[in-house]
């Protein structure tokens, strides 16, 4: 078995971060074509060696006789779910099946380990045509070979912009009737003073909120302070955020929907969370504020030829119909696997 170097990546390791970036990209792109979704040098600089008020991100190289073949990758929260880790490791395609990407994700789970950490994510993908649950793709199985365990499969739908303003149009008109005693806000940036405690409350729930198969989820913290840490360091990855909220009669956030512009050398555009609170469910408050955050996008920024990108478990029946209404495509599979360690 070849030996693997690791190392971790500091903090301003530029040419160290295009070397392992190369890797990762080459090895999403190998396992699935154009649908591969990765970050960008510019994007990942700042998150390198980042602890934010909420998360710590670290990188890791791992190398044969100098040459980076490996990339490995660990997000650690650290206001809330504190016994776990979020890991994902990816293998350059001419030198897999020879244990590299094995050293590496033991080296990270020792890692994990002395951060404290028990609980481990992972979140592989694969391509549409293959079987729901992964069976015979690397990823996947390479999750279950280091004992981990599907527990919720996921399904990346794409939506190419930009969106015809008829459609837009049409869908808005269609669910203005349901939702009249709310206001809808778009802006783009951070959020407002007066919104982010209510903002938070609700977007902080998602991870219980949404499908969650057989997985162990907690709800993220409330922490203002923290959460403007991730803003800024959204702003200095090039980033522009887009958000709806729907606003009942008291001005609480009740429903929202959050859309992370990147760098025009990314194609992707990433969809991240869309929720209505439980009580004010039944008014198409998620088709009216996903309709209206594209529209402010199309109407702010020049997307052209670019595409959204989001991920739905594949049995949140509602939002993916809502999200097919607007167009999104099947582009790929995912899953979400968790294991334990002891």
């Amino acid at each position: 078995m070849s030996e693997l170097q690791i190392t971790e990546l500091q903090r301003g390791d530029e040419a160290g971060l295009a070397a392992w970036s190369d890797v990762a990209v080459a090895a999403e792109r190998h396992d699935l074509g154009d649908n591969a979704e990765y970050w960008t040098r510019d994007e990942l600089l700042p998150m390198l060696g980042a602890t934010t008020g909420r998360r710590q991100f670290r990188l890791f190289s791992g190398a044969l006789d100098g040459e980076v073949v490996a990339a490995g990758r660990m997000l650690v929260p650290l206001k809330d779910n504190l016994d776990l880790a979020e890991v994902h490791v990816a293998v350059r395609p001419d030198v897999r099946r020879r244990r590299l990407g094995s050293q590496l994700v033991r080296h990270i789970e020792g890692c994990s380990l002395a951060a404290g950490r028990t609980r481990l994510d992972a979140f592989p993908s694969w391509q549409h045509d293959s079987p729901e649950d992964g069976a015979g793709t690397a990823g996947a199985e390479f999750a279950r070979a280091h004992g981990f365990t599907l527990t919720l499969g996921d399904i990346q739908r794409q939506l190419h912009l930009p969106v015809a303003d008829e459609l837009l149009e049409r869908l808005a008109r269609e669910a203005a009737p349901h939702h009249l005693g709310y206001e809808l806000r778009s802006w783009a940036g951070p959020i407002p003073e007066n919104l982010v405690v209510s903002w938070l409350e609700l977007s902080s729930t998602l991870a219980t909120e949404a499908p969650s198969g057989t997985g162990v989820h907690e709800n993220d913290a409330v922490d203002v302070p923290a959460f403007r840490e991730s803003e800024a360091l959204q702003t200095a990855q090039g980033r522009t955020m887009w958000h709806t909220v729907a606003l009942d009669d008291t001005g609480r956030v009740v429903a929202y929907t959050q859309l992370a512009e990147t760098l025009r050398d990314n194609p992707f555009l990433f969809q991240w969370g869309t929720l209505v609170h439980r009580d004010h469910r039944g008014h198409r408050l998620g088709l009216a504020v996903k309709v209206a955050n594209h529209r402010a996008l199309q109407a702010g920024s020049d997307v052209a030829g670019r595409r959204t990108v989001t991920w739905n478990a594949g049995v949140n029946d509602h939002m993916i119909r809502i999200n097919e209404r607007l167009g999104f495509v099947r582009g790929a599979r995912g899953g979400e696997f968790q294991k334990k360690l002891t």
